[in-house]
């Protein structure tokens, strides 16, 4: 008789950092592109979690509804991003450790729980997006019901499993591939729409009076949290130690600027891909008079007629299936860098997937049986303003601790990224408090 296969009981590569770290090897002669080639992937990594389903419902309402005023937004949350996780790849080269770490070890116990928790939260958040766009890709593309596309995201556990043991660029050529599939259906349907680029261009201008009003800041918040996502910082700061450099100062210093052209690429693909959304959105929608467009149901269903081809919907169901597989690579090591990190411990990886991937199955079915296919848009939005709301507390350590020289080394933040990294804090921050001050005088 056949062997039952035996599940894993230890946490194994690729997404346990302890099993992934230095596996790379970066030969110190090596020249520029085979450098570049090798330093490539972290950044990948990070970015496809900058274009989830909630990225999706963020953009499609806002262009819907505000047409391309709110462009500059997501160039500016797009730029922030960059600087906070080329802060958090730097501090994880300098240093050897990751965010998670420092934290436990820089702070007291009862805060190092408090950070944890802020983190698992937000991982929980992002994976709630991923549940409800791949289960609405299942009902738009396949035709079952929401509850039961639901239920099937729980399968991509089984590519946890089928992953076991490889390494970690195999993990990155995917997260390839799934960055060329997204683009490559963005870019078809922006083809079907007349998009008016003069209004696109000063849509990019920062615009005081287009965030006036307490519907666009939400709207903004919201993109803010979609695209600056709290445990994205926790997992770039140790998947950059992937890479084996020599602890030298010099070394240090080209692992640091390699990683920084791997992390500001990656992430200016993913803010083309992001106003890409926006753009299809506002020129579809808000310029035809949808202006009330807020869930990615009826932004599928009303491509067709206003574009006049049977394949934009296609294509959209497509592209919102690739971008809801992102959380299955960065939701599982992510967890596993956040509980390494804080809690000192480690399970199996596929026992990671099923916790997390459980605890956002409860709110999603909760959300699709008892309010319908109309509560999706609007789920995906609240998810991504939660993740708004744990930023802080995953920026607050980071900034704190690279600025530190006697920790960073030359690697130090400069005067510039320091005073740039606190404004960002105190303006997102800021912005934080009076959305929930908003809600609680409503």
């Amino acid at each position: 008789m056949p062997r039952m296969p035996v599940l894993p009981t230890t946490a194994t590569a690729p997404f346990c950092p302890a099993e992934i770290a230095g596996t790379i090897a970066v030969p110190p002669g090596a020249g520029v592109w085979q450098k570049i080639k090798l330093y490539v992937g972290p950044g990948l990594l990070i970015s496809i979690g900058y274009m989830d389903p909630g990225n999706w419902a963020t953009s499609i309402q806002a262009g819907s509804q505000f047409g391309y005023q709110l462009l500059f937004v997501v160039l500016l949350s797009s730029l922030a991003a960059i600087l906070l996780q080329c802060l958090c790849a730097r501090l994880g080269i300098a240093t050897g450790k990751d965010l998670a770490v420092h934290t436990r070890e820089q702070y007291s116990p009862l805060a190092g729980k408090g950070m944890w928790l802020m983190a698992e939260l937000s991982i929980i958040a992002c994976d709630l997006a991923e549940v409800l766009g791949c289960a609405l890709a299942f009902h738009l593309l396949l035709g079952v019901s929401l509850p039961v596309g639901v239920m099937l995201t729980a399968l991509d556990t089984l590519i946890v499993l089928g992953l076991k043991g490889r390494g970690f660029r195999q993990i990155e050529a995917i997260i390839l591939g799934l960055v060329i599939t997204i683009a490559a259906c963005l870019l078809a349907q922006l083809a079907f729409v007349k998009a008016d680029w003069h209004a696109v261009i000063q849509g990019f201008v920062p615009s005081l009076s287009a965030l006036s009003g307490r519907e666009p800041l939400y709207l903004a918040i919201g993109i803010v949290g979609a695209t600056v996502m709290p445990h994205n910082l926790y997992l770039h700061s140790s998947i950059v130690q992937t890479r084996s450099v020599q602890r030298d100062p010099a070394s240090l210093l080209d692992a640091v600027r390699y990683t920084r052209v791997d992390t500001i690429v990656s992430l200016m693909i993913a803010m083309a891909i992001n106003a890409a959304i926006l753009i299809l959105a506002a020129s579809a929608f808000h310029r035809t008079g949808n202006t009330t467009v807020a869930d990615l149901d009826v932004a599928y269903h009303l491509l067709d007629p206003i574009t006049g081809s049977s394949m934009a919907a296609v294509l959209f169901g497509l592209g919102l299936f690739a971008a809801g597989q992102s959380s299955t690579f960065t939701g599982t090591i992510a967890g596993q860098v956040i509980m390494d990190g804080f809690l000192q411990m480690r399970i199996p990886c596929w026992q990671r997937r099923i916790i997390t991937r459980g605890l956002a199955l409860i709110p999603a079915l909760i959300g699709v049986l008892m309010l319908g296919s109309q509560s999706v848009g609007r789920l995906l939005v609240l998810s991504q303003v939660v993740l708004s709301l744990q930023l802080p507390f995953a920026m607050y350590p980071l900034i704190r601790l690279t600025n530190r020289r006697d920790l960073m080394g030359d690697l130090v933040n400069s005067w510039l990224v320091k005073a740039v990294a606190w404004l960002l804090f105190v303006t997102i921050s800021a912005a934080n408090i009076w959305l929930v001050i908003q809600v609680f005088a409503d």
